[in-house]
């Protein structure tokens, strides 16, 4: 079977004109980012923000799905807020020449918010199944979970909760981890899990997900040009070819 690592190093020294699909980036769409500058924990200002995206389209992804935070207490964007700012970071990203459509979602803070925002107000998700990207604190379940991923789904939504594998609560619980998949709930894997970026605990439970093939989306979880170096470990890890067994649906989007 064909190495893609060797295939993508080989296209380093291939003309790009002859390149087609045969990229790193195989899943092509970026999900779950913070490229919006100034209005979350992510990039800052524009340069910030076109350095993170030049180098994902050289990477091979051709769609972001930028996902700010949405939560009650750090950060309360509301959906204009982050529709004015794709508009500008779009205008941006065409004029410097980059082959990069953006979209945007958010990423939701399960607080005690939530279901009062849900109730009132349309939610940025996305693709056709009307993915939401959710987050909870890193410590603890939130108590009322189920209700909440019950609530999204009578909503119309598709919960997707980002990084499981960062969250201490889920650390050795393959059956909590099972039970969030028999209620329906997807799981987006975040790509610097897999190098370490997080230490060797979250780097552990990742693997476990590949495992059992749980990864139904990839994201770069990208905040900052600093995150770059530990994504491109990726291409060169022992996770890649274990990355292109799951079942990822960024292909879809």
């Amino acid at each position: 079977m064909t190495n893609p690592v060797l295939v993508w190093l080989k296209n380093q020294f291939t003309p790009k004109e002859a390149v087609d699909t045969l990229t790193p980036c195989f899943w092509q769409t970026d999900l779950h980012s913070h490229l919006i500058p100034g209005i979350d924990d992510g990039v800052k200002t524009i340069d910030q923000s076109l350095t993170c995206i030049r180098q994902l389209a050289e990477w091979g992804i051709r769609k972001i799905i930028t996902s700010p935070h949405v939560s009650q207490e750090q950060y309360p964007n509301d959906s204009a807020t982050i529709l004015q700012g794709r508009d500008l970071l779009q205008r941006e990203v065409d004029s410097a020449a980059i082959p990069i459509r953006i979209e945007v979602a958010a990423e939701y803070m399960l607080d005690n918010f939530f279901l009062e925002r849900l109730d009132t107000t349309p939610l940025l998700s996305f693709g056709v199944e009307r993915y939401l990207l959710i987050e909870t604190g890193w410590l603890a379940r939130p108590l009322l979970l189920d209700e909440m991923i019950f609530r999204i789904q009578t909503s119309g939504y598709t919960p997707v909760l980002a990084h499981p594998e960062r969250y201490s609560y889920y650390i050795n619980d393959t059956e909590g981890l099972q039970r969030l998949r028999d209620q329906g709930c997807l799981m987006q894997l975040n790509w610097m899990s897999l190098t370490g970026r997080y230490g060797n605990h979250v780097k552990t439970q990742a693997k476990l997900i590949l495992k059992n093939k749980w990864a139904d989306f990839i994201g770069s979880d990208l905040h900052r040009p600093e995150d770059l170096p530990a994504l491109q470990a990726l291409f060169s890890s022992q996770f890649y070819e274990l990355l292109n067994q799951q079942p990822l649906r960024n292909r879809t989007l």
